[in-house]
């Protein structure tokens, strides 16, 4: 990884960098001194002077420490991510997270106290088993923690997923989302002051909704915007991660010529063919 970030540096060495997103995944599995190594590398890599967001996807609650938020805040980063994805234990325990509505909670409250005050949520809605009225419980716990951002997901089982994977153990729970359900979330969102700003679609959503981001005001999140709009160049490092080149010259039609090149998703494979990874970035930008 520091090889391919070393690279990314000298090659956009002449580009400004207006947003980083450490995320995909999630690192605060990472411990604290690999954590700040991360960071402190990409610091000492690039020009920041740019910089309006530096993102790091916290995720679980189980993976966060107060010693983790203590490297994320002496690097002044200035947006996190806590996903709680429901507050109904049960729900928790059936599709296999490791952590309780509790962690969830006192994590959120630890980032405050901590001075974090730009706090992103996840939430999924159509999870196994969960009706209405558990989607307003979580909501209701949601609004008295009062997070900054909030981004609901309509579930969508994934090939790899648990869901997936042992759907037999799933069989028996109804997976409902309806057009109420993602009212709902509207709803109590717009209560906490929290505005719509970006949304998007994947693959095999519950009743074939979007994916939702709710914002308060100045604090929508930048690389969430970039990525949707689709009209800037974005390079990613590490395993699994997507470099997408847009160029500036647009088509007779108006729209942008985009191409993409994937990094391999397994960490041993990446380790092993480093150069192949930071070759097919170097053919992606060569291009005319």
């Amino acid at each position: 990884l520091e090889k391919e970030l070393d690279y990314t540096a000298v090659k956009f060495a002449h580009k400004k960098l207006n947003s980083i997103y450490i995320g995909g995944g999630t690192p605060t599995t990472l411990n604290p001194k690999q954590l700040d190594r991360l960071i402190r590398k990409i610091k000492c890599s690039f020009d920041l002077s740019d910089l309006v967001e530096f993102t790091v996807e916290a995720g679980r609650p189980d993976s966060i420490t107060k010693e983790k938020l203590m490297v994320l805040r002496n690097h002044d980063i200035s947006r996190i991510s806590i996903n709680p994805q429901t507050m109904k234990q049960e729900t928790l325990d059936l599709i296999g997270r490791h952590h309780t509505v509790q962690q969830t909670i006192d994590s959120f409250y630890l980032a405050r106290e901590l001075g974090f005050d730009n706090i992103n949520m996840d939430l999924i809605v159509g999870l196994p088993g969960e009706s209405l009225s558990d989607v307003a419980d979580t909501m209701e716990v949601i609004r008295k923690l009062a997070p900054d951002n909030l981004t609901v997901h309509s579930l969508a089982i994934k090939r790899a997923a648990r869901l997936n994977i042992q759907r037999e153990r799933y069989q028996d729970f109804e997976i409902v989302n309806t057009a109420d359900h993602i009212a709902l979330t509207s709803k109590v969102a717009e209560e906490m002051g929290l505005f719509p700003y970006y949304l998007y679609r994947q693959k095999n959503m519950a009743g074939n909704f979007e994916n939702v981001g709710y914002a308060a005001p100045g604090k929508a999140g930048v690389y969430n915007v970039l990525i949707m709009e689709e009209k800037q160049s974005i390079v990613a490092c590490g395993a699994g991660a997507s470099t997408k080149r847009v160029w500036v010259q647009p088509n007779p039609d108006g729209t942008h010529r985009i191409e993409r090149a994937e990094n391999v998703k397994d960490v041993a494979q990446y380790i092993t063919r480093i150069d192949e990874m930071i070759e097919r970035k170097s053919r992606l930008f060569t291009k005319e």
